[in-house]
């Protein structure tokens, strides 16, 4: 095939090279823009879900009216996680053919488990398995929080495939990379299977350099701007290097987009890409040549002065910059579990206006 037959640049990629890409949501519309390009999954969170809820309303209503007319009993929270659920379904069915095709190792849709128990270990691991019995092409995201690592090796071992999120670093997905392969040894020591499995540990590289860049402000750090749209990507190409060395089976994924720099150079690279939809459209529109880049190293000038000047940048690109025990207080964790809450808490008063219209509103 020559690559003027491609439908679009992230087409070629999915066709020409092991990059894998996924859709940054479970919005019908966004999700068939994405496959019929080359998309061969997708990611949800409350935020994400309630911006899909927003938009797609229309397709929502009536399964939204009806879910409060058949359970008088339910809370707002109750309501809110059945229609949370399915939207999620709803996406997973897309990606079925592919699941069926790969044999489980594609065509999966990411759900992510309540971001308010990050710190409790037995409830994340509950609700994993909950939605692991919903459907069977759901990863789960769960939270490379202390208590979120606990329950990682149980839930792999109980054949629930987990995609770690809420991560930043290299000792975070080394740390997931870890756990994934003591649940996947367990199974395999009991005849289990393993080889459908599909266990994903996320870096969230728009985030990471989110942090830096708030901590330069805070700390008026003196650095070349454009050197701050490296640090997501420097770590996540040291992690690659460390994962395929090791030959860790967690299938290392790029989330949070801000910059071209989070596609292209990662092209190439055994791994998977989370696009957002309008990303998606940007790169498609762009004339950004298709070619492999993520054996090429970031500048060693940027990572140096990342490094010596930010101390969080070596936090986040030491291997062993922190222990397990400091996720939940490092930056970049806090800030998006909080963002993530309120989405959540926003996704509910959705669902209380529809059970409690406010009266002093005139539609």
């Amino acid at each position: 095939m020559m690559a003027s037959q491609y439908k679009s640049p992230l087409h070629e990629m999915a066709c020409t090279t092991p990059t894998n890409y996924w859709n940054d949501s479970c919005s019908v519309e966004e999700l068939t823009y994405a496959i019929e390009r080359g998309a061969v999954g997708a990611t949800s969170n409350p935020q994400i879900v309630l911006e899909v809820l927003k938009k797609e309303m229309h397709l929502w209503n009536d399964f939204i009216h009806k879910t409060i007319r058949d359970n008088p009993t339910w809370s707002e929270i109750e309501v809110a996680w059945k229609v949370y659920e399915a939207l999620a379904v709803n996406g997973s069915k897309l990606l079925l053919p592919i699941f069926e095709q790969s044999k489980g190792k594609r065509g999966r849709l990411s759900i992510q488990t309540n971001p308010a128990l990050y710190r409790n270990s037995k409830a994340i691991l509950e609700q994993t398995l909950h939605f692991h019995s919903l459907v069977p092409n759901f990863n789960i995201k769960v939270p490379a929080t202390k208590a979120g690592l606990e329950m990682v090796e149980e839930a792999t071992y109980q054949g629930a495939n987990v995609n770690v999120t809420v991560s930043f670093t290299v000792p975070q997905v080394i740390a997931v990379a870890e756990a994934v392969e003591r649940g996947l040894r367990r199974r395999e020591k009991e005849g289990k299977d393993v080889d459908s499995m599909s266990p994903i540990a996320t870096m969230m590289i728009g985030r990471t350099d989110d942090w830096m860049k708030v901590l330069v402000g805070l700390d008026h750090i003196d650095i070349d701007p454009e050197y701050l749209e490296w640090a997501g990507v420097a770590c996540f190409k040291k992690a690659y290097g460390i994962f395929k060395q090791r030959g860790y089976r967690a299938r290392l994924l790029a989330a949070a987009y801000r910059n071209f720099y989070h596609w292209t150079e990662f092209i190439g690279g055994d791994c998977s890409l989370t696009m957002p939809w309008k990303w998606q459209v940007k790169f498609n529109e762009s004339d950004v040549k298709v070619e492999e880049r993520m054996s090429v190293p970031v500048k060693e000038e940027i990572v140096k002065a990342l490094y010596d000047k930010i101390p969080d940048f070596r936090k986040a690109y030491d291997e062993n910059g922190m222990s397990i025990a400091e996720f939940d207080t490092y930056g970049a964790t806090v800030r998006t579990l909080r963002t993530f809450i309120a989405a959540w808490h926003d996704f509910v008063a959705v669902i209380r206006d529809f059970m409690l219209p406010n009266p002093d509103v005139r539609a």
